[in-house]
């Protein structure tokens, strides 16, 4: 079967866009492996109308609603390759079959790569966040640490400032220099420059030194990447961010290669659930307008 769109990625924001797309009857293939960027997350927080739900109890819903429209087709795999132009692209799942679709959205989201300490990784999306609208009210104003990843981290740190105590542990990551130092001690932060040994417990810092910091919550910020190659594979353009390195589009969620969209965290920054969504469902408008008017395909 050839489908109008193959949609790389089901969740939040691809799912928005496939919303669009079934309900303009195009016929929609999605791909999906299964691995939500907040699948380690309890609660979601910060989407208008679904404060403090379960983010897996989100998705759910979303593709319940979707399984009603006819031209759905879902395929729980990965999508191994991708190849074509214009109104023949081919992607090949992991089962080995071959779909074929006028248009691809990719909706990969990101992968985060995360500083090197042990007990971090652990501890990600539970007691260690990136988004301070996302998670920083349900700290309660308490203590937060903020463990250094490069030079967005003093920007976090300032900003977290508004959520509670901030401390931030520089842990060799960067040097601060004089302008910068002197904004976070306007702000009120912390600054600890001792060498971080683990973090235990709910979000306790134990330092090299035998101190053991005890926080509310910890905060880091992580370089992204686009968690499938497939993007890079077919030609499109990447671009560097202060998060990490995203698919290049333009205003119309376009790629540098003619009939490939991109949407979500894998596409643009900042990133939460609510954007995602909202970028989602601009991404499959377009991509639909783009099978109306097919002359309005020039690549970004």
């Amino acid at each position: 079967m050839e489908f109008d769109v193959i949609v790389i990625g089901g969740s939040y924001s691809g799912m928005a866009a496939t919303l669009q797309l079934v309900r303009a009857r195009k016929t929609v293939l999605v791909v999906d492996a299964g691995e939500r960027r907040n699948r380690f997350a309890s609660h979601s927080h910060g989407f208008l109308g679904q404060d403090g739900a379960p983010p897996a109890e989100i998705a759910a819903e979303a593709r319940r609603q979707l399984g009603a429209y006819p031209t759905l087709t879902w395929l729980d795999g990965r999508a191994v390759a991708l190849t074509g132009c214009v109104d023949a692209f081919t992607v090949t799942a992991s089962d080995g079959r071959a779909h074929r679709a006028r248009r691809i959205l990719l909706a990969t989201g990101v992968s985060d790569r995360l500083p090197d300490v042990e007990g971090l990784a652990e501890r990600w999306g539970r007691s260690v966040f990136h988004c301070p609208y996302c998670h920083g009210y349900e700290l309660d104003q308490g203590g937060i640490g903020i463990i250094a990843a490069g030079p967005l981290s003093i920007h976090q740190a300032e900003l977290l400032t508004e959520w509670g105590r901030v401390t931030l542990l520089v842990n060799g990551a960067m040097a601060l220099d004089p302008a910068s130092r002197a904004a976070l001690q306007r702000r009120g932060v912390t600054i600890e420059e001792a060498t971080i040994r683990c973090i235990e417990g709910h979000a306790d810092v134990a330092m090299a030194d035998g101190r053991v910091l005890r926080f509310a919550g910890l905060f880091t910020a992580s370089r992204t990447s686009p968690s499938s190659p497939l993007a890079e594979a077919i030609g499109c353009a990447l671009e560097e961010t202060p998060m990490g390195l995203q698919v290049r589009t333009d205003a119309e969620n376009k790629t540098s290669v003619a009939g490939v969209f991109a949407c979500g965290d894998v596409a643009r920054m900042p990133h939460s659930v609510s954007l995602a969504v909202g970028h989602g469902a601009m991404a499959g408008a377009q991509v639909h307008r783009s099978l109306v008017w097919p002359d309005s395909l020039a690549p970004a």
